[in-house]
């Protein structure tokens, strides 16, 4: 009993000077040092998930013709740095946008001299899908994220990713928080203006047009522009002639669509569904015609025939922004940015597949504003795979995971066994 009664005082005492002890120092001092303990194995984990979100992303210049397009500008570099990332861009890869190699090094990124440096990458992001050369630079395992482009694809292709494991994302179907295919979009936001600054640039003298201003002055009838498609590509197409004072008229088969693109653009234009003698007596005098029908498989449909052609003035201007998928005017054949134009029956046509390309600055911060954002996720989330079991749009971009073809249309076009991506993600 007596030892135990000396223990207890002895403690009670110890216990004393500790708190003495304590008061002389300040609340503040007490709290860090807690901090501190509790912070110190903390610290140490954040570190590691730190490690793991590291990545590193290659740039090669494009190779693909008059691909004027890169897919992140030096802003959009430096802010993956800026979060510990490391980016490789091949030297003046962003040389046709206007951006020079010490753009991207004061962003913060490496640059290399040849493809084969960039191509050793853990991700390699492109605005054209990669050559059959490019793939054989590839690494086994690596992250493609490029457009698809499967009409221009040879048949061993896919082979090819497949044999390397490659888990890769076709941007043009990644969809956003809405579920609308965020690039296309943006894309075709771009397409449409552009299409009816072309169109004017066509109607002038300079480009031995007839000599007419797109849009129109005080006194003088506006010019005509006729719009085949209500879509994204037809939305703004329409948005920049009215902003030209041109008179519009927008013909598609989907109802609400039309309805759509007169509560969008928030005016009353004219608008029909398409049908062959309504569209001929109003191609008869309209002075331009954007093509901008979207085919969701396959060709697109001809909507307008050679005949319909042959009756419009001479000097219009016909702009196939279809022409990707071979476009909607009977008359029209495939041009470049080199010579983009040519006549047929008078009438001069624009058949450019890549008009995103002629403006390829804009397009480029436009792409950059997509895809940085789902690197960033990348490494938030700890790496490719870990971010597409949480990120249903950007999972909905692939087409192969891990050398496996992921996609049905893709399995069905190329006779290859495919995987559904959604069942894979669940089986980890």
């Amino acid at each position: 009993m007596g030892g135990g009664v000396f223990i207890g005082f002895v403690c009670v005492n110890l216990l004393s000077h500790k708190f003495t002890f304590l008061q002389m120092k300040t609340s503040k001092e007490i709290m860090a040092e807690l901090a501190q303990s509790v912070r110190l194995p903390q610290e140490e984990m954040l570190e590691i998930g730190r490690k793991k979100g590291k990545l590193f992303i290659g740039i090669p210049r494009e190779i693909s013709f008059q691909e004027n397009r890169v897919p992140l500008v030096p802003d959009a570099v430096g802010l993956l740095v800026n979060n510990g990332h490391q980016v490789v861009v091949e030297t003046n890869a962003g040389e046709m946008a206007n951006f020079q190699d010490h753009d991207y090094s004061e962003a913060g990124a490496q640059i290399v001299g040849t493809a084969e440096e960039v191509f050793k990458a853990d991700i390699i992001l492109k605005v054209a899908p990669p050559s059959p050369q490019e793939i054989g630079m590839m690494q086994q395992k690596q992250t493609l994220i490029s457009a698809l482009q499967l009409t221009v694809q040879p048949e061993d292709y896919l082979k090819q990713l497949m044999a390397k494991r490659i888990t890769a994302i076709a941007f043009d179907w990644i969809k956003g928080e809405d579920g609308i295919y965020t690039v296309i979009r943006s894309m075709g936001e771009i397409a449409g203006g552009t299409s009816i600054l072309i169109a004017a640039e066509y109607l002038s003298n300079v480009n031995h047009g007839q000599g007419a201003i797109l849009g129109g002055i005080s006194g003088i009838s506006p010019t005509e522009v006729i719009i085949l498609g209500a879509g994204t590509v037809g939305e703004f197409a329409t948005r920049a002639a009215l902003g030209l004072g041109a008179s519009v008229k927008v013909f598609d088969n989907s109802i609400y669509r039309l309805r759509r693109l007169q509560t969008s653009i928030g005016t009353r234009v004219f608008t029909s569904v398409i049908q062959p003698r309504v569209l001929a007596k109003h191609l008869k005098t309209a002075d331009v015609v954007i093509g901008a029908i979207r085919s969701k498989q396959g060709r697109t449909p001809q909507i307008v025939t050679e005949s319909m052609v042959s009756d419009m003035k001479t000097g219009s201007v016909i702009i196939d922004v279809s022409i990707d998928q071979g476009g909607c005017f009977e008359t029209s054949e495939v041009t470049n940015h080199s010579k983009p134009v040519f006549r047929k029956h008078g009438v001069i046509h624009y058949c450019v597949p890549n008009i995103a390309s002629r403006v390829s600055r804009t397009a480029s911060y436009a792409l950059s504003t997509i895809f940085a954002p789902i690197l960033l996720n990348i490494g938030e989330q700890g790496g490719v795979e870990d971010m597409l079991k949480r990120d249903a749009g950007v999972r909905n971009g692939v087409y192969m995971y891990n050398g496996t073809l992921t996609n049905q249309m893709l399995g069905d076009m190329f006779h290859l066994p495919y995987k559904d991506i959604n069942l894979l993600m669940a089986a980890m």
